[in-house]
């Protein structure tokens, strides 16, 4: 298998993701031998877990049993493609019907529920551009208008000597549903869990295009974030580069109050 220098894409299956090797952190000694000279890094959704690895002598499992995992032909087949997509090309997006099923066995109807929300089915992007780091040091995915976007956005708050710093960006369905699956396996409810983590596959992160924002000194995802300087900026200035507050005090989705969520909407 050709191994190729990895572009800074994060490559999406349902069940797995291609990632750079260089933006992981090595989970051990063996882990740091592999990633120093791997391309790709298959990285199992649901916990994160990385699964094998491209090197130029071909795949190398970092778990054992890797080639049994759900979905891992998919990702197999996106290192056999011929081409690469370009990165700053609108991505194509997965298909629902694993996580519609996913949420029925998890005893969640999701028609009663986008009906109580006004909320719609998120489908995840094929794939989602490198957009820097985020608060935590991590890597920060979103689509690619997004990711110019943010970048543009956060320039010229630093030029108005704000400074905005990325909490979260994109999040997958499988992420959301190890969440749920996790709580149901302790005996929370559905109705429990839904109080304080939103339906997989109806949050704007799994699209990539919205951003969980905040400034230095202010913790994350708090109300508070609406006294900061960064906030008051936002609000005069993220209309000009394409993003919204998406859930304003007292909107119709009944979610509650986030000074901190802002989406970005393509020009038409």
């Amino acid at each position: 298998m050709p191994v190729r220098p990895a572009p800074r894409l994060l490559l999406n299956t349902p069940d797995v993701e291609l990632w750079p090797a260089d933006l992981l952190r090595a989970r051990g000694n063996r882990d740091a031998r592999l990633l120093s000279h791997a391309s790709w890094v298959m990285r199992r959704k649901r916990d994160g877990r990385y699964l094998a690895a491209a090197v130029p002598a071909g795949m190398v499992g970092l778990l054992p049993r890797w080639q049994a995992e759900a979905g891992i032909d998919d990702a197999l087949d996106l290192l056999d493609a011929d081409a690469l997509p370009a990165p700053q090309t609108p991505a194509p997006t997965l298909p629902v019907s694993q996580l519609e099923a996913r949420l029925g066995a998890l005893g969640l109807d999701a028609d009663h529920y986008a009906a109580r929300t006004g909320l719609a089915l998120v489908a995840e992007p094929a794939w989602l551009s490198f957009a820097g780091l985020d608060r935590y040091r991590r890597p920060l995915w979103l689509d690619a208008a997004t990711a110019r976007a943010w970048q543009a956005l956060r320039s010229a708050a630093a030029h108005d000597d704000v400074i905005l710093e990325a909490i979260s960006g994109y999040r997958s369905h499988a992420y959301q549903l190890g969440i749920f699956e996790r709580k149901r396996a302790r005996g929370l409810s559905i109705d429990e869990i839904l109080a304080v983590n939103a339906a997989p596959g109806y949050s704007e992160h799994h699209a990539g295009s919205a951003l969980d924002i905040g400034t230095p000194g202010e913790p994350a995802a708090e109300t508070t974030f609406e006294h900061t300087a960064a906030f008051e900026w936002l609000v005069r200035n993220a209309a000009d580069y394409g993003f919204s507050m998406s859930y304003p005090r007292d909107n119709p989705h009944g979610i509650v109050y986030e000074p901190w969520h802002w989406r970005h909407h393509p020009a038409a």
